[in-house]
């Protein structure tokens, strides 16, 4: 069995009804939020009627697009007991590199902030666009060999090791090591 088949993919219902709901929160039509986040208007329409296959960086470029962080587009509501078992949360791929983000966590209306899980490996760098205005990175290495941050001074980081950082810079993650594994808390202020 292939990875993609073990592994939940993006959530589409859930990422259609948010792009709705933000969109029309904005008062934008689907041309001026394509224009924008610099996607094609077919491709939103797509994301919108629950049938297209969203990318990080899409999905990226339609948060800032729109103000919102990334969570706010791909979060179903959460219960008041909410336990995620490894290998059970919808990841979501980049087309650019060997970068995945699973989001265990967003924050509550207010509170801003949303927790990952990151999946890297060698052999490609996940380029980042900033985010919205505010957007701070915390990154804790939990496997591998990682090199994070700011596209101008990105550090590397082993084992344990911990890293903050202006999210909304361009900024980069690029594994060393088969395997790499990160805690990312993204913080909105």
């Amino acid at each position: 069995m292939s990875e993609t088949e073990n592994t939940p993919s993006a959530p589409l219902e859930t990422i259609a009804a948010s792009l709705r709901r933000e969109r029309d929160r904005a008062g934008l039509t689907l041309t001026e939020l394509a224009k924008r986040a610099g996607i094609a208007k077919s491709t939103l329409s797509q994301l919108e009627s629950g049938t297209g296959n969203p990318s990080v960086e899409t999905l990226w470029a339609l948060g800032v697009a729109l103000g919102v962080p990334f969570s706010r587009l791909v979060d179903p509501p959460t219960p008041q007991i909410r336990v995620i078992r490894a290998g059970q949360v919808p990841i979501v791929r980049s087309e650019q590199s060997t970068y995945a983000a699973a989001l265990l966590s967003s924050g509550e209306s207010g509170a801003r902030r949303d927790l990952y899980v990151l999946e890297l490996e060698p052999g490609g760098v996940r380029h980042a666009d900033a985010h919205i205005p505010g957007s701070v990175e915390h990154v804790i290495l939990t496997a591998g060999r990682l090199v994070a941050g700011p596209e101008d001074s990105p550090v590397e980081l082993a084992v344990g090791d911990y890293v903050s950082f202006s999210g909304d810079v361009p900024h980069r993650y690029e594994a060393l090591a088969p395997g790499t594994t990160a805690v990312l808390l993204m913080e909105h202020r």
